[in-house]
Protein backbone atom coordinates (compact mmCIF):
# COMPACT_ATOMS: atom_id res chain seq x y z
CA UNK A 1 0.00 0.00 0.00
CA UNK A 2 1.08 3.38 -0.81
CA UNK A 3 0.78 5.68 1.57
CA UNK A 4 0.27 9.70 0.95
CA UNK A 5 1.73 11.73 3.11
CA UNK A 6 -0.65 14.55 3.00
CA UNK A 7 -3.81 12.30 3.87
CA UNK A 8 -5.22 12.23 6.87
CA UNK A 9 -3.86 9.84 9.62
CA UNK A 10 -7.63 9.43 10.73
CA UNK A 11 -9.25 7.27 7.79
CA UNK A 12 -12.43 5.92 6.67
CA UNK A 13 -14.05 3.84 9.03
CA UNK A 14 -14.73 0.17 8.12
CA UNK A 15 -18.51 0.96 8.00
CA UNK A 16 -18.31 4.02 5.69
CA UNK A 17 -16.16 2.04 3.11
CA UNK A 18 -18.94 -0.81 3.29
CA UNK A 19 -21.89 1.21 3.08
CA UNK A 20 -20.29 2.33 -0.16
CA UNK A 21 -19.12 -0.36 -1.51
CA UNK A 22 -22.52 -2.03 -0.80
CA UNK A 23 -24.51 0.60 -2.44
CA UNK A 24 -25.33 -0.24 -6.07
CA UNK A 25 -25.56 3.27 -6.98
CA UNK A 26 -22.10 4.08 -5.95
CA UNK A 27 -20.52 1.03 -8.22
CA UNK A 28 -22.44 2.74 -10.75
CA UNK A 29 -20.73 6.13 -9.79
CA UNK A 30 -17.00 4.33 -9.83
CA UNK A 31 -18.01 2.65 -12.73
CA UNK A 32 -18.15 5.60 -15.22
CA UNK A 33 -15.13 7.30 -13.21
CA UNK A 34 -12.63 6.58 -16.04
CA UNK A 35 -11.40 9.99 -15.96
CA UNK A 36 -12.41 13.28 -13.27
CA UNK A 37 -15.58 14.05 -14.25
CA UNK A 38 -18.25 16.84 -12.39
CA UNK A 39 -21.39 15.60 -10.80
CA UNK A 40 -23.10 16.35 -14.29
CA UNK A 41 -21.27 14.04 -15.79
CA UNK A 42 -21.53 11.44 -13.63
CA UNK A 43 -24.89 11.51 -13.19
CA UNK A 44 -25.56 11.75 -16.78
CA UNK A 45 -23.17 8.74 -17.43
CA UNK A 46 -24.60 6.57 -14.53
CA UNK A 47 -28.08 7.46 -15.09
CA UNK A 48 -28.49 8.20 -11.47
CA UNK A 49 -30.30 11.03 -10.73
CA UNK A 50 -28.13 14.55 -9.91
CA UNK A 51 -30.03 14.86 -6.37
CA UNK A 52 -29.09 11.28 -5.66
CA UNK A 53 -25.49 11.36 -7.35
CA UNK A 54 -24.68 14.72 -5.06
CA UNK A 55 -25.38 12.18 -1.99
CA UNK A 56 -23.79 9.27 -3.61
CA UNK A 57 -20.45 10.98 -4.26
CA UNK A 58 -20.75 12.46 -0.86
CA UNK A 59 -20.59 8.69 0.57
CA UNK A 60 -18.01 8.10 -1.77
CA UNK A 61 -16.02 10.55 -0.47
CA UNK A 62 -16.22 10.23 3.39
CA UNK A 63 -15.22 6.80 2.48
CA UNK A 64 -11.72 8.26 1.13
CA UNK A 65 -12.80 6.40 -2.28
CA UNK A 66 -13.43 9.16 -4.46
CA UNK A 67 -11.26 12.30 -4.51
CA UNK A 68 -12.72 15.79 -5.22
CA UNK A 69 -10.90 18.31 -6.98
CA UNK A 70 -11.34 21.80 -8.80
CA UNK A 71 -12.10 22.27 -12.21
CA UNK A 72 -10.57 26.04 -12.47
CA UNK A 73 -12.50 27.61 -15.52
CA UNK A 74 -11.56 31.01 -17.08
CA UNK A 75 -14.88 32.24 -16.34
CA UNK A 76 -14.52 32.15 -12.41
CA UNK A 77 -17.10 29.60 -12.05
CA UNK A 78 -15.23 26.72 -10.76
CA UNK A 79 -16.90 23.08 -10.51
CA UNK A 80 -16.08 20.21 -8.22
CA UNK A 81 -14.49 16.71 -10.36
CA UNK A 82 -14.45 13.92 -8.64
CA UNK A 83 -12.05 10.86 -9.58
CA UNK A 84 -11.12 7.11 -8.37
CA UNK A 85 -8.87 7.48 -5.68
CA UNK A 86 -8.05 3.68 -4.72
CA UNK A 87 -6.69 0.85 -6.13
CA UNK A 88 -8.05 -1.42 -3.42
CA UNK A 89 -9.60 -2.00 -0.82
CA UNK A 90 -8.70 -4.04 1.48
CA UNK A 91 -10.19 -5.90 4.65
CA UNK A 92 -8.44 -7.72 7.35
CA UNK A 93 -8.28 -9.04 10.79
CA UNK A 94 -5.68 -7.71 13.65
CA UNK A 95 -4.49 -9.42 16.04
CA UNK A 96 -6.98 -8.29 18.23
CA UNK A 97 -9.66 -10.06 16.31
CA UNK A 98 -10.99 -6.69 15.08
CA UNK A 99 -11.61 -5.76 11.52
CA UNK A 100 -9.41 -3.33 9.76
CA UNK A 101 -9.51 -1.75 6.38
CA UNK A 102 -7.10 -0.14 4.25
CA UNK A 103 -7.28 1.30 0.83
CA UNK A 104 -4.49 0.96 -1.74
CA UNK A 105 -3.28 3.98 -3.56
CA UNK A 106 -1.20 5.28 -6.37
CA UNK A 107 1.39 7.78 -4.95
CA UNK A 108 0.01 11.75 -5.66
CA UNK A 109 1.81 13.90 -7.86
CA UNK A 110 3.03 17.02 -6.44
CA UNK A 111 0.94 18.97 -8.83
CA UNK A 112 -2.02 16.45 -7.59
CA UNK A 113 -1.30 17.44 -3.96
CA UNK A 114 -0.89 21.26 -4.75
CA UNK A 115 -4.43 20.08 -5.98
CA UNK A 116 -5.65 18.76 -3.03
CA UNK A 117 -4.32 21.73 -1.34
CA UNK A 118 -6.32 24.21 -3.08
CA UNK A 119 -9.33 21.75 -2.93
CA UNK A 120 -9.23 22.35 1.10
CA UNK A 121 -8.21 26.11 1.09
CA UNK A 122 -11.65 26.23 -1.39
CA UNK A 123 -13.90 24.51 1.31
CA UNK A 124 -12.48 26.61 3.97
CA UNK A 125 -13.62 30.14 2.05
Amino acid sequence: MVRDPFADDDGPTLQDVLDALDDPECRDIVGVLDEPKTASEISEDSDVPLSTTYRKLELLTDASLLNEGVDIRPDGQHASTYEIDFEEVVIALSEDLEFEVGIARQARTADERLEDLWSEVRKET
